[in-house]
């Protein structure tokens, strides 16, 4: 579940999907393990169930159909993992915590630039949406979270793993401009600056494969 806001106005949330490719350190004599992560995350927000006026109309109200803002970022996290308790005899639960870095491969921004033309009377000067031209492309924030191993076997288990996934950095950044407005019909409307900022929250199912390495005299 991604989740923004944009000028501290919070967004709907976007329910996508994540994928992720994991290795660790393992060792018999300690409970903490360094972790890396490349993964790919859908990252953003959406607007669905608002209420809008017509413009020039006579007050009416429509709904319009779910708007989803979409960034698709490749992430590389390093870490750390604590192993702690024991919740039976073969389950390990643990935390963790990140540093993670962010690429923005695509987003679904460029199907938003025609509705953007058309609020501001066919040029782009109204930006009601968000725009490709303002997305910043590297990012950089952490991961904290926890979860639960369970061995099938002597090398290939499975994991339940929850975590909490803000970035320090801004997503989208627009500045702020003069252009289309639409009560008027002149470009006379003052636009704030717009910045964006991801938070996901994501559960994890996976599998472990564990490589023994045996060290012989």
């Amino acid at each position: 579940m991604g989740v923004q806001k944009i000028n501290g106005f919070q967004q709907d949330p976007l329910f996508k999907y994540h994928g992720i490719f994991s290795m660790e350190s393992l060792s018999d004599e300690s409970s903490f393990a360094i972790f890396g992560q490349l993964g790919f995350h859908r990252k953003g927000s959406a607007i669905r169930n608002r209420n809008f006026t017509v413009f020039g109309g006579n007050g009416e109200v429509f709904r319009p159909p779910t708007y989803e803002f979409i960034y698709n970022n490749l992430s590389l996290t390093i870490g750390g993992k604590k192993y702690f308790g024991n919740t039976g005899p073969n389950a390990k639960p643990y935390y963790m915590f990140g540093l993670r870095g962010d690429y923005t491969l695509t987003t679904n921004l460029g199907k938003y630039d025609e509705i953007n033309k058309s609020i501001g009377n066919g040029t782009i000067s109204s930006l009601f949406f968000p725009s490709n031209d303002f997305v910043r492309k590297l990012n950089y924030g952490i991961t904290l979270g926890g979860g639960i191993e369970v061995p099938f076997g002597e090398l290939i288990g499975g994991q339940i793993e929850i975590t909490v996934n803000p970035d320090f950095s801004a997503q989208y950044r627009q500045p702020g401009f003069t252009g289309y407005n639409p009560i008027t019909g002149n470009n006379d409307r003052i636009y704030p600056e717009r910045i964006t900022r991801n938070l996901t929250f994501e559960i994890t199912a996976g599998f472990r494969f564990l490589r023994k390495v045996e060290y012989v005299d």
